[in-house]
């Protein structure tokens, strides 16, 4: 704004003012765009989506027996049931007995359904990551394929949130962890989609810190790691944040914008609560026919875990933001 115009409009506020006129100043505008216009049955918590073949959408989110919603158009959601509806007894070793089964991470390659998903209990690094595949991606069709990975109480990492990645050489990875070290990764075998080594690799950290929930995505030059940082689960208190780094190779060394190290606390936030969206995180990020998408969970004022999805641009230096 011009100089001239600031003075004059300062003379007509202080014109006002003796007059007794209240002058109110224009609201800021939001941090963040909202999120983007959905329905239906949109209560999930721990979202990961696919697109499948025949142009539609699966989400996979945290219930019991891991659930899934189906839409034929990214607005309109409807329950399709579970993925184990008789439950998956192999889990409850790590769940105390619980059918609650967390943060899945589901995608398609070689023509079928791979989906990664956590067992564990609150609080707890006694966790587990397991495979399951299917051919349909449909309720009751999964298949269990073994461990992954586990984690112990004597271990400095939590086995959860796990999330699948394939570089640009075929080879394919799997980042996961929840506050302890923070966040970690193993090479898988793609021919089995189960551990291939025991090298357990560091790619981002707080030194304790709340930080979870990794996912990887490779956009021009750079390998983007998406995490959430500080707190969720307390409804409508949840305080969680969508950071991101990026690196040119998939194990790092990830970095945010401004130079700082994932592995030293360092990320940049693109995403976080307002209003009366709360604690937005668990993120998913896909690429879709009009733009890349960031699929999250949010809470509304009532506490209830709700679907979140917004278009993904990159700017001019190349780094993401929310639309």
């Amino acid at each position: 704004m011009a100089a001239s115009r600031k003075r004059a409009l300062a003379t007509l506020f202080a014109a006002l003012a003796m007059t007794g006129v209240s002058v109110v100043a224009a609201p800021q505008a939001s941090a963040y765009p909202g999120p983007g216009v959905v329905t239906g049955d949109i209560r999930v918590h721990d979202p990961s989506v696919v697109k499948r073949p025949d142009g539609s959408y699966l989400v996979a989110h945290t219930a019991d027996g891991i659930g899934l919603k189906t839409s034929t158009d990214r607005t309109a959601f409807r329950n399709a049931g579970a993925v184990f509806p008789n439950g998956a007894s192999w889990t409850t070793t790590y769940t105390n007995g619980s059918r609650n089964l967390w943060a899945p991470d589901i995608s398609y390659r070689n023509g079928q359904y791979y989906l990664y998903y956590s067992a564990s209990s609150f609080g707890s690094n006694r966790s587990a990551i397991f495979l399951a595949t299917s051919s349909s991606g449909n309720a009751g069709t999964w298949t269990h394929r073994g461990l992954v990975i586990e984690s112990r109480t004597s271990d400095n990492f939590n086995a959860i949130d796990p999330d699948l990645v394939v570089d640009d050489q075929g080879r394919w990875w799997l980042s996961f962890g929840s506050f302890w070290s923070g966040i970690k990764m193993i090479a898988l075998n793609p021919s089995t989609g189960l551990r291939s080594d025991s090298t357990i690799r560091a790619v981002a950290g707080r030194n304790g810190g709340p930080i979870e929930a990794p996912n990887i995505v490779k956009r021009g030059s750079y390998y983007y790691l998406f995490v959430s940082f500080d707190y969720c689960c307390r409804g409508a208190q949840s305080n969680y944040r969508v950071m991101v780094g990026r690196s040119t190779s998939v194990t790092g060394p990830y970095v945010a914008r401004n130079g700082t190290a994932m592995t030293s606390g360092g990320g940049t936030e693109i995403l976080a609560g307002q209003g009366s969206i709360h604690g937005p995180g668990h993120q998913d990020v896909f690429g879709d026919v009009d733009s890349d998408i960031l699929v999250y969970h949010y809470y509304g004022d009532d506490g209830a875990s709700r679907l979140g999805i917004n278009l993904l641009a990159f700017d001019s230096a190349g780094w993401p933001y929310v639309r």
